[in-house]
């Protein structure tokens, strides 16, 4: 089975509206029924869906798409990170169904330094480990040793690195902090994104060597793929971003793929058959 554990999906219709504060919308749908013909088409059996950041806080269509297609998607949250009711709205999306999990995305920089506040944070990462769903951080390598310190309160917690943390593939002392983190028993990272982070074509081969440092450090049952659909779409096809992964990462070994490719996810968002 193989488990696609990151898209992104909107629509542009009135009953999902968009908030205030995003002033250019897609203009283009990217719809759950669109994701769909391409899992189809793939082979991919099952997808979770991210709350792209153009709905700010409102999980409403991501919501949607789960209570329609529950066999086949699964869903994660936003929340805003700077409201000190995060961690009570975290549990009404998640309780009132359709969302297991939540998305942070602190930069790296003054914007992101509400990562740091203790105030914030806690009670978010204590609510994601009480309601037992993962927390998905989307940030670069130095916010990463903010993570290390804030994750020894929380051992419980199940926390998933998204991109390998856009980590560059010649960023040696980035990579470090990336793979000193397997030392959390509890910490995944989405070897994806090397169509972004890449100085080369497909199959994107100077990024290898950190996919491969990640697998190594983590093992097989904590790394996952994932296509980052639609945004792939200005670097790489849909189908290359599995392709990279299944054909071309020749150091992952074949009894490792099926986690990679799926068994890994099913471990953080088991669906309902």
């Amino acid at each position: 089975m193989i488990v696609d554990p990151h898209v992104h999906v909107w629509l542009n219709d009135p009953a999902f509206p968009w908030p205030a504060e995003t002033a250019n919308p897609p203009s283009e749908d990217r719809s759950a029924e669109m994701l769909l013909e391409l899992m189809d088409a793939h082979g991919i059996e099952r997808t979770v869906l991210v709350q792209v950041i153009s709905y700010r806080w409102d999980n409403s269509y991501v919501v949607d798409c789960v209570k329609r297609y529950p066999e086949r998607l699964m869903g994660v949250g936003r929340i805003n990170p700077e409201d000190p009711a995060a961690a009570d709205h975290l549990s009404a999306w998640v309780e009132g169904g359709g969302i297991h999990g939540v998305r942070l995305s602190p930069a790296v920089g003054e914007a992101g330094d509400w990562f740091t506040n203790d105030e914030l944070m806690d009670p978010v990462f204590a609510r994601a480990e009480a309601l037992k769903v993962p927390l998905l951080l989307l940030t670069r390598p130095p916010r990463l040793e903010d993570l290390a310190r804030r994750l020894e309160k929380y051992p419980d917690l199940d926390v998933v690195i998204d991109h390998m943390a856009d980590c560059e593939p010649d960023d040696l002392a980035g990579r470090k902090i990336l793979t000193d983190l397997s030392r959390f028993e509890r910490v995944y990272v989405k070897i994806s994104h090397t169509w972004s982070i890449s100085n080369e074509s497909y199959p994107w081969a100077d990024t290898h060597p950190l996919a491969e440092a990640v697998y190594q450090a983590f093992g097989a049952q904590r790394i996952m793929w994932g296509t980052d659909w639609p945004v792939c779409l200005g670097k790489a096809e849909y189908g290359q971003t599995l392709a990279v992964v299944r054909d071309e990462m020749k150091f992952i070994a074949e009894q490792d793929l099926e986690w990679v490719l799926g068994k890994t996810a099913l471990r953080l968002w088991s669906f309902n058959d």
